[in-house]
């Protein structure tokens, strides 16, 4: 007998699925390309949301070339990213290998690493502003006890930005630490196994399984935090408002946001957000084409 349904064609097909993602499609549209060219093009225009725009074509990029501030911004935010990502990925996978084991109340421990994750940064800011402070702040006290004197940390040129560094790592670590135990459990139990009977040791099986099968987890945890510590802001913002003493905070976000809603300078700060857009851009066009050749996805 003859089977008379019609036949969907590879044509047909794929257009349905276009159908299927046409809402996520009109999203990632409407509130991330449009912008990016609107962006483009506002920055050759000096607009200060008064007036008319006034168009200036390249000035504003030259500026930029020329503008000391926007260059210690761009220093600052790689210090914080070469810091802070090597931080966070390393910190993050030795909870992640110590959460798991099989140890009693381990949903206790996991759900606690991760409380800082959905905390309001003004919270975190300020339990972090108490530890950090000259007087009576607690870093101070253990210093004390041991018989070190303290530091005003926040207002110290060469302490602010570690002390920012390390407040950052704090508040992104259980996200990482969930990353990478599931990355942990997607690992076959049997290379362990093997690999204890042929009598190698914790470091061996660590450099030998671990690390190698874990390297796909590891490359996701690591463009997505070089991706945020680019964007950089309100860690800064709640913890040193005027960008540090010697502006030795002031990250790319930050002098952005300065140029656009304290000076009213949209022009420039569409320009200064249109560097930063592809500066990651071209990070991640890097990762792709050369750090993703060293993952092992099998």
């Amino acid at each position: 007998m003859e089977n008379h349904q019609p036949k969907v064609t590879a044509f047909q097909h794929d257009w349905m699925a276009y159908w299927y993602l046409m809402p996520v499609l009109s999203v990632l549209l409407l509130f991330h390309v449009i912008p990016i060219f609107y962006a483009m093009a506002m920055s050759c225009y000096e607009w200060d949301l008064i007036g008319a725009p006034e168009w200036v074509g390249s000035s504003n990029f030259s500026r930029l070339m020329y503008d000391p501030m926007f260059w210690k911004s761009i220093w600052n935010t790689l210090v914080f990213t070469f810091i802070s990502v090597p931080l966070s990925i390393a910190s993050a996978l030795f909870v992640a290998l110590l959460l798991n084991n099989h140890i009693s109340g381990i949903g206790f421990y996991r759900t606690v690493y991760f409380l800082p994750v959905i905390t309001s940064i003004n919270a975190v800011a300020i339990v972090w502003n108490f530890i950090y402070h000259p007087d009576y702040g607690l870093l101070n006290k253990l210093l004390a006890i041991a018989g070190v004197s303290g530091q005003n940390w926040l207002q110290d040129p060469f302490w602010a930005m570690p002390c920012i560094i390390l407040m950052s790592v704090w508040k992104g670590l259980g996200y990482n630490v969930i990353i990478f135990i599931t990355g942990l459990h997607n690992i076959p139990k049997h290379l362990y196994e093997a690999a204890r009977i042929d009598g190698a040791s914790l470091w061996q099986q660590f450099r030998h399984i671990t690390w190698p099968l874990l390297s796909p987890t590891t490359y996701f945890v690591f463009v997505m935090s070089v991706i945020g510590s680019f964007q950089v802001f309100s860690q800064v913002y709640m913890m040193t408002p005027r960008g540090g003493p010697l502006k030795s905070t002031m990250v790319v976000v930050f002098y952005l946001y300065q140029k656009a809603f304290e000076k009213f300078e949209f022009g420039y700060a569409l320009a200064i957000a249109f560097v930063l857009f592809l500066m990651i851009f071209a990070i991640t066009l890097f990762n792709k084409l050369y750090l993703e050749k060293k993952v092992h996805y099998s």
